[in-house]
């Protein structure tokens, strides 16, 4: 593997703007993400302002992010196997066009009496997006050259990013001067030219799956999902890669947090939507700067890459923590602004990391199963800080300042795991290489056993 590392350190990195200049399907993806995640923020702050204005409540904004979340822990095996199943580029079709659909129902949601509806339709929305993701990171290996690998999700990452910072800055305008309708129509449409745009991507064909006998177990996607849990826990350092996510999941409630702060710490101008504007638009720059500075900081190899994990998830916390105390909105943006730059880096390093490590016809099962402990992680988080905030009655400050200080555990448990799930991948590989050897001496011994009866026989 230290051979790998230098052979990628010396190999050229890719350009940003060269990579989606000459290359047609990933250029095509990416146009479809910067769609439709511009109007996922624009129905991302409008849900969570009607919530507060039909409520009140920080609990019930935490539930509307339970509800974002826990699909993905129930449909996630299976989406992971429909990934490797059946054709990925239709797969991301379906769940736009359903999508398109779904966000609409937000229209009707008028009075306090129809919250639950606001509910319904975001476990909807929510499970069709948990077919998409899987589907979509399983695809980018096909689509790229390895050693563009970093550099692609990097731009999803960074898209992500000003998707967020420009969705949140303009859905905030949107919701608070002209209303949540607009907003809800506008993520309807992206999702469709999201559709539109993925149509148009030439997928590379697959190499075909071996024919089993069908099965109950095998139609219902049981037996496909216990060979990916084998294959992942066989190998110690996917299960490290696999955990980074989920462990950044744990500190997810500071996505409530955010619009608790946005609402009774830091409104603009009096409006709620326009605090929690600003505060999603300087996550989202943190989060564009953090993998483009690691980039050209750290580098590319697969020691870099785990080194910039361990390191995001400290930087993360101290910010965290810097947040919860700032004294006003100008240095509470821009420790918002620092800490999420380390999320970023550790979700893309992360990412790479699976993409290269995995096996094609194992991917799409690798990032549902990462899919569903992450949501499950956040989802947990969102509630528990719903009920801190209220039922128990901390203030926004203390929960968003202790959040920060429990991101510095991850970080410590990675610097010092590092080493033992390193010499495990190596034992492992060794094995493997100790096994085949031991097939080629009984092939050759064979071979010979046979010769000398042929040459007895003569």
């Amino acid at each position: 593997m230290a051979t790998r590392d230098k052979r990628d350190a010396r190999a050229p990195t890719v350009g940003y703007a060269e990579l989606l200049r000459r290359n047609r399907p990933f250029r095509l993806l990416w146009l479809g993400q910067v769609v439709s995640q511009l109007g996922d923020w624009f129905d991302t702050i409008a849900v969570m302002t009607i919530v507060l204005r039909l409520t009140g409540s920080g609990r019930a904004v935490g539930l509307i992010f339970v509800t974002r979340f826990l699909p993905s822990v129930v449909i996630s095996p299976l989406s992971g196997v429909v990934a490797d199943r059946f054709n990925r580029r239709h797969i991301m079709i379906a769940s736009d066009l359903v999508r398109a659909v779904v966000v609409l129902g937000f229209l009707a949601v008028r009075r306090p009496d129809q919250v639950w509806m606001i509910y319904a339709l975001t476990v909807l929305q929510l499970t069709f997006s948990t077919f998409f993701e899987p589907a979509k990171s399983a695809s980018i290996p096909s689509l790229v050259e390895p050693r563009e690998i970093v550099a692609a999700n990097a731009i999803t990452s960074v898209t992500w990013s000003a998707m967020l910072t420009l969705g949140a800055a303009v859905g905030g305008f949107v919701t608070g001067w002209v209303g949540t309708d607009a907003a809800f129509v506008i993520d309807s449409l992206t999702y469709l030219a999201s559709a539109a745009l993925i149509f148009r991507i030439a997928m590379p064909k697959r190499a075909a799956r071996p024919k089993r006998k069908l099965t109950l177990t095998k139609a219902l996607g049981i037996t496909d999902t216990l060979e990916g849990m084998r294959y992942v826990r066989a190998r110690p350092r996917l299960v490290a890669y696999l955990a980074v996510k989920p462990a950044w999941g744990v500190g997810g409630g500071v996505m409530t947090l955010l619009a608790v702060f946005g609402e009774k710490v830091f409104p603009v101008a009096g409006k709620a939507a326009l605090g929690i504007g600003a505060l999603y638009t300087a996550r989202g720059i943190g989060t564009a700067v953090g993998p483009v500075l690691a980039r050209r900081v750290g580098g590319e190899t697969r020691r870099a890459l785990q080194k910039s994990i361990g390191l995001a998830f400290l930087v993360a916390g101290v910010f965290y923590a810097a947040f919860g105390v700032a004294p006003t909105l100008a240095v509470a943006l821009v420790m918002l602004a620092i800490a999420h730059a380390g999320g970023s880096v550790l979700w893309v390093s992360s990412t790479a990391l699976l993409q290269v490590s995995v096996e094609d016809e194992f991917r799409g099962r690798v990032f549902a199963a990462e899919l569903a402990l992450m949501t499950l992680a956040m989802a947990a988080s969102n509630y528990v800080t719903g009920e801190l905030l209220d039922p128990i009655g901390y203030s926004p400050r203390v929960v968003a300042a202790g959040t920060g200080l429990f991101f510095l555990l991850p970080g410590v448990v990675w610097f010092a795991t590092t080493r033992w799930w390193d010499k495990g991948e190596t034992a492992l590989r060794e094995h493997a290489a100790h096994t085949d050897e031991l097939r080629a001496d009984e092939t050759a011994t064979h071979g010979n056993v046979v010769e000398q009866v042929h040459l007895t026989a003569e």
